[in-house]
């Protein structure tokens, strides 16, 4: 009897779902960002937040984290588009893959920073939230580089081994290592290491996502250096230049996590403006016990609401 001693490719790179055909890559991707944002938004109404705030950021995070990852894909892959017998108009294809998660992110975040501002929340806050999401977001996404034939490895005769079969795009024929398949498992331990690590130390103040950050980076680095497929900028003293990002990043982040816990100990916690049980606000409460005992003799209205109809004794206080 014959085994299959590979992994075999798509024969193209779309899907007929209810038969509308759509590329397998974009497919991929927006399958991810609803995970991700399901997910984040089961943890923001979790540690406090309101339904809804993690979609409507997003509607801010999405598109910039998009045209973000495209950017640097283009930037750092500029020969694929501008070099000789290349068309720069297809560097606007994004449904035919090339995303760079450097890029994505540090957009993403930008979109993510107007959309907080304008919810009036912290970003730090919403970042821990989305962390593990955004993790299994890339989880699902990376397999849209199956679909393209892309992101592999040496080659192998490994049992696991992926088939390459298309020759376009500098592709040769054969079998290669899932380097796409290594990092979609790597993604999904990062995403539970980061649920169990923030609900065993509480992380807060962003060290959930700078823990997700450091992570992905470990496992980002040593992928990245078995890859030989023909999609990256020319090595920079001997690594691709995706290691040395996966480097500096990853110590960023450690130095992140390192540095905020000392400043800003313990996990925030959110309030979101507009939120009819946190009338009065906090800040508020606090000028009016602050400055109300010395303007009036109504000192007990400011700090004896509790005695006065025991509302707050019904609604206990968000803490995590």
């Amino acid at each position: 009897m014959e085994f299959l001693a590979f992994i075999p490719s798509p024969a193209k790179g779309e899907i007929d779902p209810f038969g509308i055909p759509l590329r397998g890559y974009a497919f991929c991707i927006i399958i991810g960002v609803f995970v991700a944002v399901w997910l984040g938004g089961r943890r923001w109404i979790a540690r406090g937040g309101r339904a809804g705030t993690v979609a409507d950021i997003a509607v801010w995070a999405v598109p910039f984290g998009l045209v973000g990852g495209r950017l640097y894909h283009v930037i750092t892959d500029y020969k694929l588009y501008f070099g000789e017998g290349r068309n720069p108009v297809d560097a606007l294809k994004i449904w035919e893959g090339g995303l760079g998660i450097w890029g994505a992110i540090v957009l993403g975040a930008l979109g993510a920073w107007i959309g907080c501002r304008r919810r009036g929340i912290p970003l730090p806050a919403y970042a821990d939230a989305v962390a593990p999401g955004i993790a299994f977001a890339q989880a699902i996404g990376r397999w849209g580089n199956w679909f393209n034939q892309e992101l592999y490895g040496r080659a192998t005769d490994l049992p696991w081994a992926l088939e390459i079969t298309r020759v376009d795009g500098g592709r040769v024929p054969g079998t290669y290592h899932p380097t796409f398949l290594y990092e979609s498992l790597w993604c999904i331990g990062v995403a539970v290491l980061v649920i169990w690590a923030d609900r065993r130390f509480r992380l807060g103040h962003g060290r959930a996502f700078a823990l997700y950050v450091a992570a992905y980076c470990t496992g980002r680095g040593w992928i990245e250096y078995m890859r030989v497929d023909n999609v990256q900028m020319d090595d920079v003293f001997g690594l691709r230049l995706n290691v040395w990002t996966s480097i500096f990043v990853f110590l960023l982040a450690v130095a992140y996590i390192v540095v905020s816990a000392r400043l800003r100990p313990g996990r925030e916690e959110v309030v979101e403006p507009g939120d009819p049980e946190d009338e009065p606000s906090s800040s508020d409460a606090g000028s009016s016990s602050g400055k109300g005992s010395e303007e009036s003799d109504g000192s007990d209205e400011s700090d004896g609401s509790d005695e006065s109809d025991g509302s707050d004794e019904t609604k206990p206080a968000k803490k995590l």
